[in-house]
């Protein structure tokens, strides 16, 4: 799973340059002193030898690794091509049949966890396009070679310990131990972590089998949206697009449901809003561009993968795959979100202005966006709450 924590490393700190050129040997000195060092702490974890010998028998540092931290299409694709390219009718109608093949494990899914199955199936269908996609990675390796290469330390080496206890276990083998390039495992892309907190046993078989188990699968994920922080609210929608009225104060950016209403913001399919609960205004691409109002279970969309569009994706795809239109406002055609050292300079620029600004991940949310709107207003700027190049420079950050 490509998860809160996990996005939140994608574009992490610089690899220490020492492993960097031993990322291009066969197997060092250093790799094999690192090892060593590992098995103490694996052993102190319970593994075995036997399983630790095994894991690493012949595992040598992957150079690809590293190199494709910086290619994650969240990031580097317009945000509208992006969203419409995963929430598409031919995505949608996969799910669909989906649905109706495994319509009784759903069922029984739904039942237990309380999550609607339209998003477990849009989470299917962008992971693993509903396991037709197979991991082609070494996850030992993968792990291990962003734990050698210090990369977010000490993240990815926990991940790797946790991972020789998923093998040790018996949850899968080790030559079938495949992930993806950052080690997250499955048809719907757990780490090692999110394995041991959330993969269940639905099948009865006495293994969490999330690979190969579709029952598994579909319930270890219902499970993680159970759990998530704020945990799913089962029929509340995750959010929707909505046309905010000429004129709109846009530094309005929360409210509940009916306040909306009377503020004159109307939802672009031309339902009414849910007679309870609030949403934030959001603007993904800023404006020109579609706007939003999210709920909390786009928050734990996010929990599930730290990144805005990601989630727009997959709130998207879901009402697709249940039977819902979705409107198709005109998206800005160039990339909008600016560079990862530009939003951790201004993360950081805000919290030296005295805001609340406590995360310097290049990640931005809620709240951070009402800072921004703060900062926009200041200079007579638009206050979509959406950073760009023009906001940098009247706060003075160079663009790099």
């Amino acid at each position: 799973m490509i998860l809160r924590t996990l996005a939140a490393l994608l574009f992490a700190a610089t690899v220490a340059s020492s492993a960097q050129a031993q990322l291009l040997k066969p197997r060092g000195v250093q790799f094999d002193q690192f090892v060593a060092d590992l098995w103490k702490d694996a052993q102190a974890k319970g593994i075995s030898r036997g399983t630790f010998a095994r894991a690493f028998d012949g595992v040598t540092p992957d150079p690809r690794v590293i190199a494709t931290t910086t290619k994650q299409p969240e990031y580097n694709k317009p945000a509208g091509l992006y969203v419409n390219q995963i929430a598409s009718p031919a995505n949608a109608n996969e799910g669909r049949k989906k649905e109706v093949q495994w319509r009784s494990t759903f069922d029984a899914v739904e039942k237990k966890y309380k999550v609607e199955r339209s998003v477990i199936l849009a989470i299917w269908g962008m992971e693993t396009s509903y396991g037709a996609l197979k991991d082609k990675w070494d996850g030992i390796r993968s792990l291990s070679t962003l734990a050698f290469a210090k990369y977010r330390d000490p993240y990815f080496r926990n991940e790797l310990l946790i991972a020789l206890k998923i093998i040790q276990d018996g949850h899968i083998a080790r030559e079938k131990f495949v992930s993806s390039w950052a080690g997250a495992m499955g048809q719907t892309q757990f780490m090692p972590t999110n394995f041991v907190d959330y993969a269940v046993d639905f099948d009865g078989d006495g293994k969490r089998d999330i690979w190969t188990s579709v029952p598994d699968i579909l319930a270890s994920t219902a499970n993680y949206f159970a759990k998530a922080v704020g945990g799913w609210k089962m029929g509340m929608p995750w959010g929707f697009e909505v046309a905010v009225p000429q004129g709109f104060d846009l530094m309005k950016s929360r409210a509940a449901f009916d306040e909306w209403s009377k503020l004159g913001v109307r939802r672009a399919d031309g339902k009414p809003f849910p007679q309870t609960g609030d949403g934030i205004l959001f603007f993904p691409a800023g404006l020109p561009g579609p706007a939003f109002i999210v709920t909390p279970n786009f928050e734990v969309i996010k929990d599930y993968n730290d990144s805005d569009v990601y989630a727009l994706a997959i709130g998207q795809l879901s009402d697709m795959i249940a039977g819902s239109p979705i409107p198709k406002t005109q998206w800005p055609a160039q990339a909008t979100q600016l560079p990862r050292d530009d939003r951790i300079a201004l993360q950081k620029k805000l919290a030296e202005l005295g805001y609340d600004q406590t995360r310097f991940t290049a990640h931005i949310d809620f709240k951070m966006r009402d800072f921004v709107r703060a900062e926009q207003k200041k200079y007579g700027l638009v206050t979509d709450g959406h950073p760009n190049a023009a906001l940098l420079a009247n706060m003075g950050l160079k663009r790099s």
